[in-house]
Protein backbone atom coordinates (compact mmCIF):
# COMPACT_ATOMS: atom_id res chain seq x y z
CA UNK A 1 0.00 0.00 0.00
CA UNK A 2 1.12 3.50 -0.36
CA UNK A 3 2.51 5.86 2.50
CA UNK A 4 4.40 8.35 3.83
CA UNK A 5 7.34 9.35 5.90
CA UNK A 6 6.34 12.00 8.79
CA UNK A 7 7.75 13.12 12.53
CA UNK A 8 4.74 13.02 15.24
CA UNK A 9 4.43 16.75 16.15
CA UNK A 10 1.87 16.21 19.58
CA UNK A 11 -1.27 16.04 20.63
CA UNK A 12 -4.33 18.76 19.89
CA UNK A 13 -7.84 18.96 19.81
CA UNK A 14 -10.11 20.38 17.07
CA UNK A 15 -14.32 21.26 16.78
CA UNK A 16 -16.28 19.38 14.07
CA UNK A 17 -18.76 21.29 11.98
CA UNK A 18 -21.41 19.77 14.48
CA UNK A 19 -19.47 21.19 17.63
CA UNK A 20 -17.54 18.17 18.69
CA UNK A 21 -14.25 18.36 20.46
CA UNK A 22 -12.09 15.86 18.83
CA UNK A 23 -8.38 14.42 19.77
CA UNK A 24 -6.11 14.31 17.27
CA UNK A 25 -2.42 13.88 16.64
CA UNK A 26 -0.71 16.36 14.67
CA UNK A 27 1.87 14.60 11.85
CA UNK A 28 4.49 16.31 9.77
CA UNK A 29 4.05 14.18 7.11
CA UNK A 30 6.87 14.58 3.87
CA UNK A 31 7.51 16.01 1.67
CA UNK A 32 9.79 12.48 0.87
CA UNK A 33 11.99 12.15 -2.40
CA UNK A 34 11.66 8.84 -4.31
CA UNK A 35 15.43 7.68 -4.00
CA UNK A 36 14.62 4.54 -5.84
CA UNK A 37 12.46 2.18 -8.26
CA UNK A 38 12.43 -1.30 -7.76
CA UNK A 39 11.69 -3.87 -10.40
CA UNK A 40 10.88 -7.49 -10.07
CA UNK A 41 13.12 -8.05 -13.31
CA UNK A 42 16.27 -6.59 -11.32
CA UNK A 43 15.51 -7.04 -7.40
CA UNK A 44 12.83 -9.50 -7.20
CA UNK A 45 9.81 -7.62 -5.98
CA UNK A 46 8.19 -4.06 -6.97
CA UNK A 47 8.57 -1.09 -4.59
CA UNK A 48 9.28 2.30 -4.35
CA UNK A 49 11.74 3.83 -1.99
CA UNK A 50 11.39 7.37 -0.50
CA UNK A 51 13.37 9.03 2.31
CA UNK A 52 12.80 11.88 4.87
CA UNK A 53 14.58 14.47 5.96
CA UNK A 54 17.66 15.65 4.43
CA UNK A 55 20.98 15.21 6.38
CA UNK A 56 24.47 16.46 5.49
CA UNK A 57 26.70 14.67 3.33
CA UNK A 58 29.42 14.00 5.80
CA UNK A 59 26.98 12.06 8.12
CA UNK A 60 26.20 9.67 4.89
CA UNK A 61 28.64 6.87 4.52
CA UNK A 62 30.46 6.65 1.53
CA UNK A 63 27.86 3.79 -0.32
CA UNK A 64 24.67 5.46 0.54
CA UNK A 65 26.55 8.64 -0.73
CA UNK A 66 26.56 6.51 -3.88
CA UNK A 67 23.24 5.70 -3.61
CA UNK A 68 21.73 9.22 -3.26
CA UNK A 69 23.88 10.85 -6.24
CA UNK A 70 22.66 7.89 -8.34
CA UNK A 71 18.89 9.00 -7.38
CA UNK A 72 20.15 12.63 -8.09
CA UNK A 73 18.85 13.83 -4.54
CA UNK A 74 20.21 14.85 -1.23
CA UNK A 75 21.23 12.51 1.41
CA UNK A 76 17.89 11.43 3.44
CA UNK A 77 17.94 10.66 7.29
CA UNK A 78 15.17 7.77 6.83
CA UNK A 79 14.46 5.55 4.20
CA UNK A 80 11.40 3.43 4.19
CA UNK A 81 9.67 0.97 1.11
CA UNK A 82 5.91 1.84 -0.29
CA UNK A 83 4.01 0.40 -3.20
CA UNK A 84 0.82 0.65 -5.17
CA UNK A 85 1.50 4.20 -6.00
CA UNK A 86 -0.48 5.65 -8.77
CA UNK A 87 0.80 7.27 -11.91
CA UNK A 88 4.61 6.41 -12.39
CA UNK A 89 7.16 7.67 -10.25
CA UNK A 90 11.19 7.97 -10.86
CA UNK A 91 13.88 8.51 -8.67
CA UNK A 92 13.98 12.22 -8.00
CA UNK A 93 10.02 12.82 -7.36
CA UNK A 94 8.32 14.48 -4.85
CA UNK A 95 5.67 12.59 -2.68
CA UNK A 96 3.47 15.10 -0.72
CA UNK A 97 0.27 13.96 1.23
CA UNK A 98 -2.55 16.05 -0.30
CA UNK A 99 -1.52 13.87 -3.18
CA UNK A 100 -2.05 10.65 -1.19
CA UNK A 101 -4.55 11.23 1.70
CA UNK A 102 -7.91 13.27 1.46
CA UNK A 103 -9.95 14.44 4.85
CA UNK A 104 -12.58 12.06 6.09
CA UNK A 105 -10.58 8.36 4.49
CA UNK A 106 -8.95 6.32 7.14
CA UNK A 107 -4.98 5.08 7.48
CA UNK A 108 -2.45 2.93 9.58
CA UNK A 109 -0.62 4.49 11.20
CA UNK A 110 2.93 2.68 12.15
CA UNK A 111 5.59 3.87 15.18
CA UNK A 112 7.73 2.79 17.79
CA UNK A 113 6.39 3.40 21.45
CA UNK A 114 7.91 5.10 24.46
CA UNK A 115 10.76 2.69 26.00
CA UNK A 116 9.62 2.02 29.74
CA UNK A 117 13.16 -0.14 30.45
CA UNK A 118 12.99 -2.35 33.00
CA UNK A 119 9.27 -2.70 34.14
CA UNK A 120 7.99 -5.43 37.06
CA UNK A 121 5.11 -7.64 36.21
CA UNK A 122 2.57 -5.31 37.57
CA UNK A 123 3.16 -2.55 35.27
CA UNK A 124 4.02 -4.74 32.28
CA UNK A 125 1.53 -7.50 32.22
CA UNK A 126 -0.85 -6.29 34.74
CA UNK A 127 -0.65 -8.67 37.79
CA UNK A 128 -2.56 -8.06 40.44
CA UNK A 129 0.34 -8.62 42.94
CA UNK A 130 0.61 -11.26 45.94
CA UNK A 131 -1.70 -11.31 48.52
CA UNK A 132 -2.47 -8.43 50.87
CA UNK A 133 -0.34 -5.68 52.95
CA UNK A 134 -1.40 -7.68 56.24
CA UNK A 135 -0.17 -10.75 57.53
CA UNK A 136 3.35 -10.26 57.86
CA UNK A 137 4.21 -9.31 54.15
CA UNK A 138 7.26 -6.54 53.64
CA UNK A 139 8.04 -6.31 50.18
CA UNK A 140 6.23 -8.73 48.39
CA UNK A 141 3.35 -7.05 47.02
CA UNK A 142 4.57 -6.51 43.25
CA UNK A 143 6.17 -9.57 43.18
CA UNK A 144 5.13 -12.14 40.48
CA UNK A 145 4.12 -15.34 42.74
CA UNK A 146 4.38 -18.73 42.17
CA UNK A 147 6.66 -19.97 39.13
CA UNK A 148 5.38 -23.41 38.85
CA UNK A 149 5.57 -26.74 40.14
CA UNK A 150 9.24 -27.19 41.87
CA UNK A 151 9.55 -30.92 41.76
CA UNK A 152 8.11 -31.55 38.00
CA UNK A 153 8.73 -30.30 35.51
CA UNK A 154 11.65 -28.58 37.86
CA UNK A 155 12.36 -25.58 35.81
CA UNK A 156 9.93 -22.38 34.22
CA UNK A 157 8.23 -22.54 30.65
CA UNK A 158 9.44 -20.61 27.89
CA UNK A 159 7.24 -17.61 27.15
CA UNK A 160 6.40 -17.19 31.20
CA UNK A 161 5.21 -13.61 31.84
CA UNK A 162 7.82 -12.08 33.89
CA UNK A 163 9.76 -8.57 34.43
CA UNK A 164 11.45 -7.12 31.89
CA UNK A 165 12.24 -4.36 29.24
CA UNK A 166 9.21 -2.74 28.26
CA UNK A 167 7.97 -0.30 25.37
CA UNK A 168 10.71 0.35 22.48
CA UNK A 169 7.97 -1.83 20.42
CA UNK A 170 6.82 -1.32 16.80
CA UNK A 171 3.19 -1.03 16.72
CA UNK A 172 0.46 -0.23 14.23
CA UNK A 173 -2.80 1.65 14.96
CA UNK A 174 -5.60 0.96 12.48
CA UNK A 175 -8.25 2.78 10.54
CA UNK A 176 -7.22 6.09 11.96
CA UNK A 177 -9.41 9.42 10.69
CA UNK A 178 -7.53 11.59 8.86
CA UNK A 179 -9.64 14.69 10.43
CA UNK A 180 -6.98 17.92 8.55
CA UNK A 181 -4.60 18.34 6.57
CA UNK A 182 -2.55 21.45 6.10
CA UNK A 183 -0.60 21.17 2.71
CA UNK A 184 0.80 24.24 2.77
CA UNK A 185 3.13 23.30 6.14
CA UNK A 186 3.32 19.51 5.28
CA UNK A 187 0.64 18.80 8.71
CA UNK A 188 -2.27 15.89 8.81
CA UNK A 189 -4.55 15.74 11.83
CA UNK A 190 -5.41 11.97 12.83
CA UNK A 191 -8.12 10.98 15.07
CA UNK A 192 -6.76 9.22 17.97
CA UNK A 193 -3.28 8.54 20.05
CA UNK A 194 0.01 7.82 17.79
CA UNK A 195 2.54 5.30 19.09
CA UNK A 196 6.21 7.28 20.16
CA UNK A 197 7.31 10.34 21.81
CA UNK A 198 6.98 13.89 20.26
CA UNK A 199 9.16 13.70 17.73
CA UNK A 200 9.93 10.13 16.86
CA UNK A 201 9.65 9.13 12.71
CA UNK A 202 6.16 7.12 11.82
CA UNK A 203 4.74 5.95 8.67
CA UNK A 204 1.70 6.82 7.45
CA UNK A 205 -0.05 3.94 5.28
CA UNK A 206 -3.10 4.41 3.02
Amino acid sequence: MPGIIGKKVGMTSIYSAAGKMIPCTVIEAGPCVVTQIKTIEKDGYEAVQIGFQEKKMKHTSKPMQGHFQKAGVAPQRFLAEFNGFEGELKAGDSIKIETLFTEGENVDVIGTTKGKGFQGVVKRHGFGGVGESTHGQHNRLRAPGSMGASSDPSRVFPGKRLGGRDGGAQRTVGNLQVVKILPEENLIFVKGAVPGFNGSTVYIVK
